[in-house]
């Protein structure tokens, strides 16, 4: 393992890997993620797609090294390359909405190239059949937001396009994740002129599943950023002219199905989170016109 001379705890984020600032003898500084739960069978996959993803050109922080963690925990740890930039939730904001659309563009593009890595057939023939596995998620959330002692100002919208656009959910692909693709795991890493290299980080998420799902996270660019949103879409699919209706029906069946699910995800990190949920439902039902317009506001009006 590399020998580092300094570690500085990264607070920030919402996993459960421990983060460090790793800086060597030589002055050189590395991203250290301390991986405790799960077996290095679990996670040696993870490093070989990691790999994979750089030499498709993905932009990101590679891995560059892996290993078995000598703490007592147990575990795995990755060392991967430090991002000098800044949040792209920082960054965006800050750019005008047609520089917006273009950094959107890229990030719809990086998806798609992440979504075309190849599944190991091994791996392929063990997933199980999409819509049996969304399906059974729909039902654990249903159930989570049921049993929660919060509700949603016009959660019957929500329950009613979530029973009508099931079907939809056949014949659905699986492909490789990010997982949690939103412009909290993104960076401007500081390359050239302002605002820099759109770099993605955190893949300690990924998944395999149908590649629209993806899009179900970006309620966080469009809350931040409409026209990046807008963007995202056009990058991925080639255009506006190429974004299939089907799409935006599934889009907005996953999106319903995480604005369940997260106001009783927020109930254990206090009242701010769950003010936070409460209000991004409410932008979700705006979006829709109460989940009757599949195609979302933030998209149609440039």
């Amino acid at each position: 393992m590399t020998e580092f001379v300094s570690l500085t705890l990264i607070e920030k984020g919402w996993s459960h890997d421990r983060k460090y600032r790793a800086v060597t003898a030589e002055g050189e500084v590395f991203l250290l993620r301390v991986m405790p739960e799960g077996t290095h069978e679990k996670w040696f996959p993870w490093f070989e797609r990691q790999k994979a993803y750089a030499r498709l050109g993905v932009p990101m922080c590679e891995t560059c090294e892996f290993g078995e963690w000598p703490g007592r925990e147990g575990g795995v740890y990755a060392v991967q390359r430090w991002i000098d930039g800044e949040d792209a939730e920082a960054v965006l904001p800050r750019l005008t909405p047609e520089a917006q659309y273009e950094e959107g563009l890229k990030a719809g593009r990086i998806l798609r190239l992440i979504h075309s890595l190849p599944i190991p057939e091994d791996t392929r023939r063990g997933l199980p059949d999409w819509e049996a596995k969304f399906n059974a998620k729909l039902d654990r959330k249903i159930k989570g937001y049921l049993d929660c002692p919060l509700r949603i100002e016009g959660d019957a919208h929500l329950f009613r396009y979530i029973e009508e656009t099931r079907p939809l959910l056949g014949g659905r692909p699986n492909a490789c994740q990010h997982g949690d693709y939103h412009v909290g795991n993104m960076m401007f890493e500081r390359r050239g002129e302002f605002p820099g290299r759109l770099t993605v980080i955190d893949f300690n998420r990924e998944d395999f599943g149908d590649p629209w799902e993806e899009f179900n996270r970006i309620v966080w660019c469009a809350g931040c950023a409409p026209a990046f949103a807008r963007g995202r879409v056009d990058g991925y699919f080639g255009g506006p002219e190429h974004v299939p209706e089907l799409f935006w029906r599934l889009l907005a069946l996953y999106i319903a199905s995480n604005t369940l699910s997260s106001l009783y995800w927020a109930i254990p990190f206090g009242e701010r989170e769950i003010r936070t949920m409460t209000a991004q439902a409410a932008a979700v039902l705006g979006w829709y016109e109460n989940m009757t317009n599949p195609v979302p506001s933030w998209y149609t009006e440039a």
